[in-house]
């Protein structure tokens, strides 16, 4: 659960007090780039809403991700469990996309990787019904 290897960034992973289980870690940039992907493939661009340079507002946005889009850099709050198993079945159905689509460049690879991790996690908080932290 540390973040090994990856400087200054953002570890996610589920309040059941575990030491030894999943977590999904990434580097502010690269975090920054998932949640760019995960917004486009919601058909819209990241940078454009507001608190990412541009002036789109929220509320014009209809996606069930968008507390983690929407979410900042420096950890901010943690997910209910209720928030966990309403983002989980999306997420996982983009996973499906991802793995099934082609996997160009590294950058492309590590973002799968960390939707499959990012999706382990939250099947642990929806199963056990725990939060999702944010550190």
């Amino acid at each position: 659960m540390l973040l090994e290897g990856i400087p200054m960034g953002l570890c996610l992973f589920p309040g059941d007090g575990e030491i030894d289980g999943p977590d999904a870690c990434f580097s502010y940039q690269e975090f920054a780039s998932f949640r760019r992907r995960l917004a486009s493939g919601e058909g819209f661009s990241l940078d454009d809403m507001q608190g990412f340079g541009g002036n789109a507002l929220w509320s014009d946005v209809t996606t069930v991700l968008e507390p983690l889009l929407n979410h900042p850099d420096d950890h901010g709050r943690n997910f209910s469990s209720e928030e966990c198993r309403l983002i989980l079945p999306h997420l996982e159905g983009v996973l499906a996309d991802w793995m099934l689509g082609p996997d160009s460049n590294s950058e492309i690879r590590n973002q799968t990787r960390e939707l499959r991790d990012l999706v382990a996690v939250l099947r642990v908080c929806v199963q056990k019904n725990v939060e999702l932290c944010f550190m």
